[in-house]
């Protein structure tokens, strides 16, 4: 009975057993569900090096965007109140010109014409510069003609003369000159 049972063991062992194809299959099996699972998570670390890759390029961009708005709002931080104090200084310019009598009116004019060069000397600080006009060519982007005269002293498309006075501020033109052109 004894023997039976070894027999029985015996037989239930080598039927438990796998034989070599079975553990040869299994192996291969197993390998081959190896090679897919690293070849998708290689797969998955090349989506997530590229998405990270283009993060930085949008944050580099970004971060360049707002270092040039940076820059043009300290560039032009006094547009608005340059386009404001212009037609003070136009006033300014008209005051000066005025002949005045008497020895008192000359010290308040002379008074006027330094608060006048101080005032320049301020907006020129800030970038403000008068636009050249007469006896320049013609520039649509510096010039606004409000005229066309005929004058032999010039050549065509040349600013006769200068009505009023452009300015600009840094590279941006704040306002024309206004001119006369010749045709």
């Amino acid at each position: 009975m004894e023997e039976k049972k070894q027999e029985e063991v015996s037989e239930q062992e080598i039927i438990d057993q796998p034989n070599e194809d079975e553990t040869t299959e299994n192996s291969q099996a197993e390998v081959v569900e190896e090679d897919s699972e690293l070849d998708q998570l290689r797969e998955e670390k090349e989506e997530i090096h590229n998405r990270l890759l283009r993060l930085q390029a949008d944050y580099d961009n970004f971060r360049r965007r707002t270092q040039k708005e940076k820059e043009a709002d300290r560039k032009y931080k006094a547009q608005s109140l340059v386009e404001e104090l212009i037609p003070v200084l136009d006033n300014f310019e008209r005051a000066l010109q005025v002949e005045v009598d008497g020895e008192s009116a000359q010290n308040f004019a002379s008074g006027m014409k330094m608060v006048y060069d101080q005032f320049q000397a301020a907006l020129d600080k800030e970038g403000v510069e008068e636009i050249p006009a007469q006896g320049e060519v013609f520039d649509p982007h510096l010039h606004q003609a409000v005229m066309q005269v005929e004058d032999d002293n010039y050549e065509s498309n040349v600013v006769v003369e200068q009505l009023q006075k452009g300015y600009r501020l840094n590279d941006r033109v704040i306002r024309p000159a206004m001119v006369k052109v010749n045709q």
